[in-house]
Protein backbone atom coordinates (compact mmCIF):
# COMPACT_ATOMS: atom_id res chain seq x y z
CA UNK A 1 0.00 0.00 0.00
CA UNK A 2 1.27 3.61 -0.96
CA UNK A 3 2.00 6.62 1.50
CA UNK A 4 2.83 9.78 1.79
CA UNK A 5 4.56 9.63 4.30
CA UNK A 6 7.31 7.83 6.70
CA UNK A 7 9.63 7.49 4.03
CA UNK A 8 12.49 8.82 1.46
CA UNK A 9 12.12 9.66 -1.65
CA UNK A 10 14.98 9.90 -3.64
CA UNK A 11 14.65 12.20 -7.15
CA UNK A 12 16.80 13.89 -9.47
CA UNK A 13 16.30 16.69 -11.23
CA UNK A 14 17.27 15.32 -14.84
CA UNK A 15 17.75 18.95 -16.80
CA UNK A 16 20.10 20.39 -14.28
CA UNK A 17 22.45 17.24 -13.44
CA UNK A 18 20.87 17.39 -9.45
CA UNK A 19 19.99 14.77 -7.23
CA UNK A 20 17.90 15.28 -3.99
CA UNK A 21 15.90 13.27 -1.42
CA UNK A 22 12.67 14.23 0.38
CA UNK A 23 11.88 12.89 3.42
CA UNK A 24 8.61 12.82 5.14
CA UNK A 25 7.47 11.24 9.05
CA UNK A 26 4.22 11.06 10.38
CA UNK A 27 3.77 8.07 12.10
CA UNK A 28 7.42 7.36 13.15
CA UNK A 29 7.85 10.75 14.60
CA UNK A 30 4.79 10.53 16.68
CA UNK A 31 6.24 7.29 17.64
CA UNK A 32 9.61 8.92 18.91
CA UNK A 33 7.82 11.49 20.76
CA UNK A 34 5.98 9.46 22.77
CA UNK A 35 6.00 8.99 26.44
CA UNK A 36 8.59 12.00 26.63
CA UNK A 37 6.71 14.83 27.38
CA UNK A 38 8.52 17.48 25.18
CA UNK A 39 8.12 21.18 24.99
CA UNK A 40 7.23 22.46 21.85
CA UNK A 41 10.49 23.62 20.92
CA UNK A 42 12.49 20.27 21.37
CA UNK A 43 9.54 18.55 19.94
CA UNK A 44 9.88 20.29 17.03
CA UNK A 45 13.55 19.71 17.33
CA UNK A 46 13.74 16.34 17.62
CA UNK A 47 11.64 15.74 14.57
CA UNK A 48 13.75 18.00 11.99
CA UNK A 49 16.44 15.97 13.34
CA UNK A 50 15.10 12.70 12.79
CA UNK A 51 14.39 14.16 9.16
CA UNK A 52 17.66 15.62 8.73
CA UNK A 53 18.93 12.24 9.72
CA UNK A 54 17.47 10.48 7.07
CA UNK A 55 17.70 13.11 4.62
CA UNK A 56 21.37 12.94 4.58
CA UNK A 57 21.70 8.71 5.40
CA UNK A 58 19.39 8.63 2.36
CA UNK A 59 22.13 9.98 -0.04
CA UNK A 60 24.41 6.96 1.33
CA UNK A 61 25.42 3.50 0.53
CA UNK A 62 26.69 2.17 3.92
CA UNK A 63 25.34 -1.15 5.47
CA UNK A 64 24.82 0.07 9.26
CA UNK A 65 24.08 2.77 11.42
CA UNK A 66 24.28 6.68 10.73
CA UNK A 67 23.97 8.72 13.33
CA UNK A 68 23.42 12.38 13.84
CA UNK A 69 24.17 14.00 17.21
CA UNK A 70 23.88 17.46 18.72
CA UNK A 71 26.15 18.66 21.95
CA UNK A 72 25.49 22.22 23.89
CA UNK A 73 25.26 24.14 26.52
CA UNK A 74 22.29 25.55 26.15
CA UNK A 75 18.78 24.70 27.84
CA UNK A 76 18.64 21.41 25.28
CA UNK A 77 22.29 20.02 25.86
CA UNK A 78 21.75 16.72 23.62
CA UNK A 79 20.02 15.62 20.60
CA UNK A 80 21.19 11.83 19.01
CA UNK A 81 18.98 10.51 16.71
CA UNK A 82 20.06 7.33 14.10
CA UNK A 83 18.63 5.75 11.12
CA UNK A 84 19.95 1.99 10.19
CA UNK A 85 20.40 0.85 6.40
CA UNK A 86 17.16 -0.94 6.71
CA UNK A 87 14.95 2.41 7.70
CA UNK A 88 14.40 1.86 11.80
CA UNK A 89 14.70 5.25 12.83
CA UNK A 90 14.65 6.75 16.45
CA UNK A 91 15.62 10.17 18.34
CA UNK A 92 16.07 11.83 21.71
CA UNK A 93 17.02 14.98 23.53
CA UNK A 94 18.25 15.75 26.84
CA UNK A 95 16.88 19.08 28.17
CA UNK A 96 16.54 21.10 30.81
CA UNK A 97 12.81 21.62 31.00
CA UNK A 98 12.74 25.27 33.19
CA UNK A 99 15.67 26.48 31.12
CA UNK A 100 13.88 25.57 27.96
CA UNK A 101 10.53 27.66 29.62
CA UNK A 102 12.67 30.44 30.06
CA UNK A 103 13.11 30.82 26.83
CA UNK A 104 10.21 31.81 26.07
CA UNK A 105 8.58 32.26 22.56
CA UNK A 106 12.28 32.18 20.60
CA UNK A 107 13.09 29.67 22.10
CA UNK A 108 13.37 27.52 19.00
CA UNK A 109 16.16 28.56 17.49
CA UNK A 110 19.51 26.96 17.59
CA UNK A 111 21.04 29.38 19.50
CA UNK A 112 18.66 30.26 22.31
CA UNK A 113 17.92 26.09 22.68
CA UNK A 114 21.60 24.91 21.65
CA UNK A 115 23.77 27.68 23.14
CA UNK A 116 27.35 26.76 21.67
CA UNK A 117 28.39 23.35 20.97
CA UNK A 118 28.80 21.32 18.14
CA UNK A 119 26.91 18.84 15.86
CA UNK A 120 28.37 15.17 14.31
CA UNK A 121 27.60 12.60 11.50
CA UNK A 122 28.66 9.22 12.30
CA UNK A 123 28.29 5.88 9.76
CA UNK A 124 29.00 2.54 11.64
CA UNK A 125 29.56 -0.65 9.84
CA UNK A 126 29.80 -2.97 12.19
CA UNK A 127 33.11 -4.18 14.11
CA UNK A 128 36.09 -4.60 11.33
CA UNK A 129 35.14 -1.53 9.39
CA UNK A 130 36.48 1.95 10.00
CA UNK A 131 33.64 4.61 11.44
CA UNK A 132 33.43 7.71 9.51
CA UNK A 133 32.86 10.91 11.21
CA UNK A 134 32.45 14.22 11.10
CA UNK A 135 32.34 17.03 13.09
CA UNK A 136 31.58 20.66 12.86
CA UNK A 137 30.80 24.02 15.57
CA UNK A 138 27.20 24.69 15.58
CA UNK A 139 26.67 27.75 13.13
CA UNK A 140 23.23 28.98 12.04
CA UNK A 141 19.73 30.15 13.49
CA UNK A 142 18.49 26.99 12.48
CA UNK A 143 19.05 23.26 11.93
CA UNK A 144 18.64 23.05 8.16
CA UNK A 145 21.10 26.60 8.21
CA UNK A 146 23.57 24.52 10.89
CA UNK A 147 23.94 21.51 8.42
CA UNK A 148 24.19 23.44 5.06
CA UNK A 149 27.09 25.49 6.67
CA UNK A 150 28.65 21.74 7.49
CA UNK A 151 28.44 20.93 3.74
CA UNK A 152 29.95 24.13 2.37
CA UNK A 153 32.69 23.66 5.13
CA UNK A 154 33.26 19.71 4.95
CA UNK A 155 31.94 18.50 1.51
CA UNK A 156 32.94 18.51 -1.98
CA UNK A 157 29.12 18.80 -3.48
CA UNK A 158 27.48 22.03 -3.31
CA UNK A 159 23.93 21.33 -1.24
CA UNK A 160 21.25 22.66 -0.21
CA UNK A 161 18.30 21.90 2.77
CA UNK A 162 15.14 22.53 4.05
CA UNK A 163 13.36 21.25 7.03
CA UNK A 164 10.10 21.43 8.40
CA UNK A 165 8.51 20.47 11.81
CA UNK A 166 4.98 20.22 13.03
CA UNK A 167 3.87 19.34 16.59
CA UNK A 168 0.88 19.06 18.54
CA UNK A 169 -1.61 15.61 18.55
CA UNK A 170 -0.70 14.87 14.86
CA UNK A 171 3.23 15.70 15.11
CA UNK A 172 5.07 15.47 11.25
CA UNK A 173 8.51 16.59 10.24
CA UNK A 174 9.98 16.87 6.42
CA UNK A 175 13.26 17.35 4.96
CA UNK A 176 14.04 18.12 1.38
CA UNK A 177 17.46 18.50 -0.26
CA UNK A 178 19.39 19.23 -3.44
CA UNK A 179 22.82 18.03 -4.11
CA UNK A 180 24.63 19.40 -7.36
CA UNK A 181 26.56 16.52 -8.80
CA UNK A 182 29.86 16.73 -10.48
CA UNK A 183 29.88 18.57 -14.24
CA UNK A 184 29.23 15.73 -16.63
CA UNK A 185 25.89 15.68 -17.92
CA UNK A 186 25.17 19.30 -18.76
CA UNK A 187 25.79 19.33 -22.10
CA UNK A 188 27.46 22.13 -23.48
CA UNK A 189 27.05 24.27 -20.36
CA UNK A 190 30.04 26.48 -19.25
CA UNK A 191 30.74 26.66 -15.52
CA UNK A 192 29.21 29.92 -15.32
CA UNK A 193 25.89 29.03 -16.63
CA UNK A 194 26.16 25.24 -14.33
CA UNK A 195 26.21 27.84 -11.77
CA UNK A 196 23.18 29.62 -12.84
CA UNK A 197 21.46 26.81 -13.36
CA UNK A 198 21.92 25.83 -9.51
CA UNK A 199 21.21 28.72 -8.19
CA UNK A 200 17.36 28.35 -9.90
CA UNK A 201 17.05 25.18 -8.60
CA UNK A 202 17.69 26.58 -4.88
CA UNK A 203 14.97 29.48 -5.16
CA UNK A 204 12.67 26.33 -7.08
CA UNK A 205 13.50 24.48 -3.77
CA UNK A 206 13.05 27.44 -1.59
CA UNK A 207 9.58 28.29 -2.72
CA UNK A 208 7.57 25.12 -1.02
CA UNK A 209 6.36 26.43 2.15
CA UNK A 210 6.14 24.09 5.42
CA UNK A 211 2.85 23.33 4.62
CA UNK A 212 3.57 21.43 1.38
CA UNK A 213 6.02 20.16 2.99
CA UNK A 214 4.23 18.31 5.59
CA UNK A 215 0.85 17.80 3.93
CA UNK A 216 0.01 14.28 4.12
CA UNK A 217 -2.60 14.77 1.30
CA UNK A 218 0.28 16.24 -0.94
CA UNK A 219 2.06 13.19 -2.93
CA UNK A 220 5.34 13.34 -2.70
CA UNK A 221 5.96 12.51 -6.53
CA UNK A 222 3.28 15.41 -6.65
CA UNK A 223 4.96 17.99 -4.59
CA UNK A 224 8.59 17.32 -6.40
CA UNK A 225 6.88 17.88 -9.88
CA UNK A 226 4.99 21.10 -8.67
CA UNK A 227 8.85 22.34 -8.40
CA UNK A 228 10.96 21.04 -10.56
CA UNK A 229 8.66 20.37 -13.87
CA UNK A 230 10.46 22.31 -16.17
CA UNK A 231 14.03 20.75 -16.06
CA UNK A 232 12.22 17.09 -16.15
CA UNK A 233 12.32 15.71 -12.30
CA UNK A 234 12.11 11.55 -11.98
CA UNK A 235 11.44 9.89 -8.61
CA UNK A 236 12.77 6.31 -7.77
CA UNK A 237 11.78 4.11 -5.66
CA UNK A 238 10.52 5.04 -2.37
CA UNK A 239 12.26 3.42 0.70
CA UNK A 240 10.29 3.28 3.98
CA UNK A 241 11.19 4.41 7.71
CA UNK A 242 9.87 2.97 10.93
CA UNK A 243 10.14 3.96 14.29
CA UNK A 244 12.43 0.90 15.61
CA UNK A 245 14.57 0.97 18.90
CA UNK A 246 17.33 -1.04 18.98
CA UNK A 247 17.63 -1.30 23.02
CA UNK A 248 16.97 -5.08 24.37
CA UNK A 249 17.39 -6.94 27.59
CA UNK A 250 20.46 -8.40 26.35
CA UNK A 251 22.05 -5.22 25.38
CA UNK A 252 21.05 -3.91 28.98
CA UNK A 253 22.62 -6.76 30.69
CA UNK A 254 25.91 -6.57 29.09
CA UNK A 255 25.87 -2.62 29.66
CA UNK A 256 25.03 -3.27 33.71
CA UNK A 257 27.69 -6.42 33.79
CA UNK A 258 30.41 -3.51 32.68
CA UNK A 259 29.69 -1.70 36.11
CA UNK A 260 31.55 -2.94 38.74
CA UNK A 261 29.28 -5.27 41.33
CA UNK A 262 29.14 -2.08 44.10
CA UNK A 263 28.24 0.25 41.51
CA UNK A 264 25.16 -2.25 39.83
CA UNK A 265 23.91 -2.78 44.25
CA UNK A 266 23.98 0.73 44.04
CA UNK A 267 21.51 1.46 40.99
CA UNK A 268 18.86 -1.06 43.00
CA UNK A 269 16.00 0.26 44.80
CA UNK A 270 14.18 -2.00 47.08
CA UNK A 271 16.20 -4.50 45.91
CA UNK A 272 15.49 -3.65 42.48
CA UNK A 273 17.35 -1.85 39.26
CA UNK A 274 15.00 -0.26 36.82
CA UNK A 275 16.77 0.65 33.16
CA UNK A 276 15.01 3.12 30.93
CA UNK A 277 15.81 3.29 27.11
CA UNK A 278 16.66 6.77 26.12
CA UNK A 279 15.02 6.68 23.00
CA UNK A 280 11.83 4.43 23.79
CA UNK A 281 11.30 4.87 27.06
CA UNK A 282 10.85 1.41 27.90
CA UNK A 283 11.80 -0.10 31.07
CA UNK A 284 14.04 -2.93 32.10
CA UNK A 285 13.48 -4.63 35.64
CA UNK A 286 16.04 -6.18 37.50
CA UNK A 287 16.49 -8.45 40.74
CA UNK A 288 19.82 -7.29 42.42
CA UNK A 289 20.21 -10.81 43.78
CA UNK A 290 19.18 -12.87 40.60
CA UNK A 291 21.28 -9.91 38.42
CA UNK A 292 24.32 -10.71 40.56
CA UNK A 293 23.74 -14.87 40.21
Amino acid sequence: MSTTTDLIQPFQIEGLNIRGRLVRLGATLARGLRGHDYPPPVAGMVGEGMALAAVLAGGLKYDGIFSFQIQGDGPLGLLVTDVTSGGDLRGYARFDAAAVAAAGDDGGTVPRLFGAGHMAFTVDQGPNTERYQGVTELSGASLGDCAHNYFRQSEQLDTALTLAARTGDAPSSAGLMLQRLPGAGMGDLDAEERDEQWRRAVILMASVTADELLDPGLDPNRLLFNLFNEDGVRVFEPRPLRFRCRCSRHRVVNTLRSFPAREVREMAEDGRITVTCEFCKADYLFDVDEFAA
